[in-house]
């Protein structure tokens, strides 16, 4: 079977009969849908059709139509058609890619090509990817031996014909999928969308593995101002040759500097690098990595974003803002000023505080004193009047 029908002059003809046949007819952008005459004459339109047998999908630059059971002999296209226009016997849409490595790894990017065929045949109508869109999906297995177990499915990427990013050339009906794994590891099931604007088409490829990234980030941070702090890179060799691992990043410090770094190559498992104490706050790193895996094939990844915090030492005080400020520019001027005011104030509210606390203390030590004076000399009163009570009633029986 073919997959094309021959078309001159805005017109064809099928010879058999066809179960379905699909009519792609491309015209200029924001021209009229296309009109369909019939071997009996009859005509078909965006207005007027059979919804029973046809599908029409109309867009700015081109006219889509489904027929069930066209008829046989000549038929006439009118409108501003294209000479890129296929009349195309549709079987089956199918993408061939590219197999997806043996080893793949968590937080990388990776390229993957393909090509479309309807049937047998190979669709090399660069203006047919207007007409559809390709993505690549990511659904778990849900294997409860995995992390990713339970997760839900993953939208990687489309497939591109343009010419950018990672496709190398542009309408060569070779279409170029880049994604990056930046989901949790596991065991997933790609699939491959391609969407039309009658039709979808899921194309399924075995499971595969992603693996956790083989570098882990720690730091040990230092309180000196003189000093640094240590990241250390841990390296998991088992799916990747460690001593070919290459790292470079950004480290973003509190006052949101940034400052690139390159961790040059080393034997072993470790590698580190110093960070020069600024201040306290936290430091945010960014990390890429790249090397081989154990079976010789390059790769390039990204670690999850590192974050650790230096704290605040109990001896610091705010005298540190009071610095030669000679170099700062005017903003930074201001905001230094600004922190300072506003630690000043905050300092003032604390002693005003603890000067009302204090206050309110000796109030009430003195509230307390005159309370025991008043119940001391009421009682003092109470007992001279019963002595002199007593002293009279015995005069008088004298």
């Amino acid at each position: 079977m073919t997959n094309q029908i021959p078309y001159f002059d805005n017109r064809f003809r099928i010879d058999a009969q066809l179960d379905e046949v699909t009519l792609l007819f491309y015209h200029r952008n924001g021209a009229q849908p296309v009109i369909l005459v019939r071997p009996d004459g009859s005509k078909l339109n965006i207005n007027n059709y059979p919804v029973d047998k046809v599908q029409w999908f109309d867009d700015s630059t081109f006219d889509m139509i489904k027929i069930k059971s066209p008829m046989i002999g000549p038929w006439q296209v009118i409108g501003e058609v294209q000479p890129n226009s296929k009349i195309m016997v549709v079987s089956e849409i199918n993408l061939v890619v590219t197999p997806l490595p043996e080893i793949i790894l968590q937080g990388e990017t990776l390229k993957m090509s393909g090509r479309l065929f309807n049937g047998d045949m190979a669709i090399d109508n660069p203006s047919f990817k207007d007409v559809l869109m390709l993505d690549v999906d990511f659904f778990s297995t849900n294997n409860s031996a995995f992390d990713n177990f339970g997760a839900a499915p993953v939208k990687l990427s489309s497939f591109r014909d343009d010419g950018r990013d990672l496709d190398e050339h542009a309408n060569d009906s070779k279409f170029t999928g880049e994604f990056e794994l930046d989901f949790a590891p596991g065991e997933w099931q790609p699939i491959y969308i391609v969407k039309m604007p009658m039709a979808t088409r899921e194309l399924r490829q075995k499971p595969v593995v992603v693996h956790k990234n083989p570098v882990t980030v720690s730091v040990t941070t230092s309180q000196n101002i003189n000093g640094a702090h240590v990241v250390t890179f841990t390296i998991d060799d088992t799916l990747v040759k460690a001593d070919s691992i290459l790292i470079q990043g950004n480290v973003t410090f509190p006052d949101r500097q940034v400052q690139p770094f390159t961790v040059k190559h080393e034997k072993g498992l470790k590698r580190s690098h110093e960070i020069a104490y600024t201040e306290p706050g936290v430091h945010r790193i960014e990390t890429g990595i790249y090397g081989d895996t154990i079976n010789g094939r390059e790769f390039r990844a990204k670690l999850s974003e590192f974050t650790f915090n230096v704290e605040r030492t109990a001896n610091e005080d705010i005298s540190a803002l009071n610095i030669d400020n000679s170099n700062l520019t005017l903003a930074e001027q201001k905001a230094q000023a600004i922190a300072f005011a506003a630690q000043e104030a905050e300092k003032r509210v604390q002693e005003l505080a603890k000067a009302k606390a204090e206050q309110a203390a000796k109030i009430a030590q003195k509230e307390k004193e005159t309370l025991i004076y008043i119940v001391g000399g009421n009682t003092l009163v109470i007992v001279i009047a019963a002595v002199m009570f007593v002293f009279i009633r015995r005069k008088k029986k004298k």
